[in-house]
């Protein structure tokens, strides 16, 4: 309306723009170019910070560290391979804002307030003007003026893809934090990205990570105020949809935002490779290949790990380490044991044997990372 009255002062005619319109219509039209540009801005900062990750697989492909579950040391894996996991994430993310961008690509204008109008417009002209046009250039337009003006899925969806987005770089941050605190070491994160305590000199808080975290919040806050704003709206348009806009385009920013900081976070990392080899150099994150061992020599994989278990409570019980243990001693606990098996603790051989699709061996990981490189250029 202020475009009109703007231009009906130099133009007369301006008053005619509004014929076969109305704001409903107009602004349903203007959110779904709105997500259709937005999905491909956040896909190509998801390419950004992927490319990011690539380059930090890339450079730390040698280094192995432990991998983790229940925040207990489980088995080793290379640092590549965790780097890897976190893309395969910012897939799905890529993958999934570009349906949000297709199921937004559906022209309203037309529709009008609801009814639609008696002019004889033409929907399918205005649609391909605008861009809603299909992989082969037909037009998309919406079938039902109802549901033209009242649906707001796309708000939802592209509110969700970014909640999703911000739960993956809540999960990477963390992962960061604990690596670089004290007791792991395994990482540094770049002194532009971290700040020292008010009070405690020898601090450095890793702030950018943890603003990371927090943001994630913001962005399920977000999906949270759009899911109950439509819940109890009857058809068709409700003064509450004027709601609608401020959470999607703080989604829209804040998601952009955090995929920046991370692709810079990223760039500045450094790896501590002495501390990440001294705790992948533990025996123990070795104990099922041990367990293998023992199946590849006939005994069933459920004896195996309790045989396996009992060796570990000998180590403990003994104060050494699983691999200092003698052959009549691992003998006395299960007789599937044979002369080679300490070779079980060859932390390379035991990377090469993790040679199936997906795993972490040293061949697999090249194998993705040629992957990656093809996809993300």
């Amino acid at each position: 309306m202020n475009l009109e009255q703007a231009l009906t002062r130099r133009v007369p005619g301006a008053a005619k723009l509004h014929t076969g319109r109305s704001r409903n219509d107009q602004v349903a039209t203007d959110m779904r170019l709105f997500f259709k540009d937005a999905c491909a801005i956040l896909q190509s900062k998801l390419r950004g910070a992927g490319r990011a990750l690539l380059a930090a697989a890339e450079a730390n492909r040698d280094v192995l560290i432990p991998g983790y579950t229940h925040l207990q040391r489980a088995q080793p894996v290379p640092l590549a391979h965790q780097f890897l996991a976190w893309l395969e994430m910012f897939e799905r993310d890529h993958r999934r804002l570009g349906e949000v961008a297709d199921h937004a690509n559906w022209c309203p204008l037309g529709a009008g307030a609801l009814a639609g109008t008696t002019l004889p417009i033409d929907r399918e002209f205005a649609a391909k003007a605008l861009g809603f046009v299909d992989a082969r250039g037909r037009a998309r337009v919406t079938q039902n003026s109802m549901d033209a003006v009242a649906d707001r899925d796309s708000f939802i969806e592209f509110a969700a893809a970014c909640a999703l987005t911000g739960g993956h770089l809540s999960r990477i941050a963390e992962d960061l934090i604990l690596w670089s605190s004290a007791e792991f070491g395994f990482v540094r994160l770049p002194d532009e990205f971290s700040t020292g305590s008010s009070l405690m000199p020898q601090k450095r808080n890793p702030d950018a990570c943890e603003l990371l975290r927090g943001k994630a919040a913001r962005l399920q806050g977000n999906l949270q105020t759009l899911l109950a704003l439509v819940k109890g709206l009857p058809l068709t348009y409700n003064r509450d949809l004027q709601e609608d806009k401020p959470p999607v385009f703080d989604s829209c920013d804040q998601t952009g935002l955090c995929l920046e900081v991370l692709a810079a976070v990223l760039g500045g990392l450094t790896v501590n490779r002495e501390r990440c080899a001294a705790a992948v150099a533990d025996p123990m994150l070795l104990a099922t290949d041990l367990a293998d061992y023992l199946v590849r020599r006939g005994v069933p994989f459920r004896e195996a790990h309790h045989a396996v278990g009992a060796v570990v409570r000998l180590a403990e019980k003994q104060a050494v380490r699983l691999d200092a243990l003698t052959l009549a001693q691992v003998r006395s606990v299960h007789p599937g044991f044979e002369a080679d098996w300490a070779g079980v603790f060859d932390l390379r051989r035991a990377m090469t044997n993790r040679a199936g699709t997906g795993m972490p061996g040293p061949a697999q990981v090249a194998r993705q990372l040629k992957r990656w490189r093809k996809r993300l250029g």
